[in-house]
């Protein structure tokens, strides 16, 4: 298939598209290197090393199959994406391109501006160019669990749709289920599939949105031992995930920041499981009638209960801090995922050997290593 990855140059973009070109589809990458340049504003670097897109490009097609890449702001230049996707013609699109921090989109009136404007715009953008290039491309969106909240009021949280009952009529319905986000970032994820479910009922366009879990590791099978394809790897509080900032804390001597009282359980996934499921999506298109959510996790887990974990495994030292979000002090969370698995998903679940592929990088006592980039998260008020 011919597949347009936008954000393709991002964490669990490049990976995806790696993974998509590995298994023999043609791939287009569309992005505007943002991400790179939010390290610039931040000051903050990728304790590992990023090539320039021109270098990953040139050893992907080099080392593991057909990509492409095309510089395009696609919250902006509208004409210039909707050129570019008629004249490749994909069977799929795939959309990563969305400021994807939770901390940066809560850090002051620019940031929250910032997210909203490029993430619906982007959505919206790439929807009305499948409405007038081709109505049967397949759109792939990348979602977050986070829009469900992180309780089980309802029960064990079903993947997208909320089975009810309406009392008058006794009759029976599923609706989507009721959004909570956390924050300005995944507020977007929240609009988003409303634009998701209007585009659908108007026009049938295919779409799958995917729920996706916090993303932990580095390594794929793709980016294993090719230092040009490595992909990045972030620390900091704003834009590491909680596992990876742990690992880094433990091993450079750092305590093991958790916010509060670690009661906050969790959905995870490792980077190879996300690149996994976006093929398994691609490959397997949705025939449903309405918006196909899935579930894209692997396990749950508590914080404190990785930070124990962590600080087996590394020897660190755990300390509470005061938690800067807005959250609650510890919940519980039960997770469908059998979508993905009826699609011949097996999770790949936290273990040591996952463990030593993250700490296995030049991570330890690394120079690029800030220790004031560690508790840099703003307050969520």
């Amino acid at each position: 298939m011919k597949i347009v990855v936008a954000g393709g140059d991002g964490f669990c973009g490049w990976a995806s598209s790696l993974r998509l070109a590995n298994a023999g589809h043609q791939v287009l990458i569309i992005d505007n290197l943002s991400r790179r340049k939010i390290d610039l504003d931040l000051k903050t670097k990728s304790l590992t090393h990023l090539y320039s897109i021109t270098d990953r490009v040139k050893e992907a097609n080099k080392s593991i199959g057909n990509i492409f890449f095309k510089e395009i702001d696609i919250a902006k230049n509208y004409y210039d994406l909707f050129k570019e996707i008629k004249s490749f013609n994909p069977d799929v699109i795939v959309h990563f391109a969305e400021q994807r921090s939770a901390p940066y989109s809560m850090i002051s009136e620019s940031e929250r501006r910032y997210t909203i404007e490029n993430n619906i715009a982007s959505t919206q953008n790439l929807l009305s160019c499948i409405v007038d290039i081709n109505k049967n491309i397949h759109f792939v969106h990348l979602g977050t669990m986070g829009v469900y909240g992180y309780d089980i009021k309802y029960g064990k949280i079903p993947e997208g749709y909320l089975d009810i009952t309406i009392n008058e009529t006794s009759k029976k319905d599923k609706i989507i289920y009721p959004p909570n986000p956390g924050s300005i970032y995944h507020l977007t994820k929240v609009l988003d599939h409303q634009i998701m479910q209007f585009y659908k009922k108007n026009w049938s366009i295919p779409i799958t949105d995917l729920h996706q879990g916090i993303v932990w590791g580095v390594q794929t099978s793709e980016t294993n031992g090719n230092e040009i394809l490595i992909n990045r790897f972030d620390y900091d509080g704003i834009y590491g995930t909680v596992l990876n900032r742990f690992i880094v804390q433990a091993l450079n001597n750092h305590p093991i920041t958790v916010y509060g009282n670690g009661g906050q359980t969790r959905a995870f996934i490792h980077i190879d499981d996300t690149a996994e499921c976006i093929k398994i999506a691609i490959e397997n298109p949705p025939t449903s009638e309405k918006v196909r959510v899935l579930n894209q996790v692997s396990e749950t887990h508590s914080i404190i209960d990785l930070a124990e974990i962590v600080s087996k495994k590394f020897d660190g030292k755990i300390l509470n801090y005061d938690n800067p979000r807005v959250e609650l002090k510890e919940n519980k969370l039960d997770v469908s995922n059998e979508g993905l698995k009826s699609l011949g998903f097996k999770p790949k679940l936290l273990s040591n050997q996952l463990l030593d592929d993250v700490s296995f990088l030049n991570i330890k006592d690394s120079s690029k290593f800030d220790v004031s980039k560690v508790l840099n998260s703003p307050k969520w008020r």
